[in-house]
């Protein structure tokens, strides 16, 4: 079994330590094979606490800090201050964090939405963002960015990881219609697909929140429905049949 983990990065972001981990190095099997940190599928939970353990280690963090929340497709942000019980903040239901503390790594998961990674050097402070279509139509790319200035942030700079590409994110009109209902002014982030239907560019409209919040942005350029050795996709497991999916972890700390 591959042991050696894969870790994407981004100059960008250096100096400051980050990771946008793929699936390669990972004690999961079958449906998860790999590097699976997805504390909500269906994978035996030993495998996934020796994934998470993995990534911990790669970040010079103990596993007990490797900070995640609950995510549920919304905008809350966790600010983490020092003394915050880790333990507890894993079962807040938000979709960011940022932290100014130097003894965690703080983590998003996805399977085909946006992982978004946020740093300020010379301000230290770092943020984790995980932006799908609703979170990020509904804000909260721009609430994490207000949070990680509230924090003494002023020069951020953020890197999109892998994420579905508009060539793999077929929508239909009625989500089109929905999304250009409270942003009109993000057609151009739609194109018609082979069949007429409706394509939408996700990592394009993540960094065109970004620059309009002030943010120095760029995107890893990596698709995860294409490329099935390296990344988890629910997309694809959904067209695939399966059952259920495995979960990416993106990963920051100062």
């Amino acid at each position: 079994m591959q042991t050696t983990l894969e870790i994407l990065t981004h100059p960008l972001l250096s100096p400051i330590r980050h990771g946008f981990f793929t699936r390669k190095g990972g004690a999961s099997s079958g449906l998860f094979s790999g590097l699976n940190c997805g504390r909500r599928s269906s994978d035996q939970s030993d495998m996934v606490q020796v994934n998470r353990a993995r990534v911990a280690v790669a970040m010079g963090v103990q596993p007990a800090c490797l900070a995640t929340v609950k995510q549920v497709h919304a905008t809350d942000v966790v600010t983490l201050a020092p003394g915050d019980d880790l333990e507890r903040i894993r079962e807040i239901k938000a979709d960011a964090l940022v932290t100014a503390r130097r003894d965690v790594a703080i983590a998003v998961l996805t399977a085909d939405c946006q992982p978004i990674l946020l740093a300020d050097p010379a301000a230290g402070v770092v943020g984790a963002c995980h932006a799908g279509w609703r979170g990020a139509l509904a804000g909260v790319i721009e609430a994490t960015v207000a949070a990680m200035r509230n924090l003494g942030a002023s020069q951020i700079r953020a890197v999109i990881g892998p994420t579905i590409s508009q060539r793999n994110y077929e929508v239909g009109d009625a989500f089109m219609d929905e999304f250009l209902a409270e942003d009109p002014e993000s057609e151009r982030f739609f194109s018609g697909g082979p069949k007429g239907s409706p394509h939408f560019d996700l990592p394009g409209f993540g960094l065109k929140r970004l620059r309009e919040a002030g943010v120095e942005a760029e995107w890893t350029r990596h698709c995860t429905y294409a490329d099935p050795d390296r990344f988890f996709s629910y997309r694809r497991a959904t067209h695939e049949g399966q059952a259920d999916y495995g979960r990416l972890i993106s990963a920051i700390a100062l």
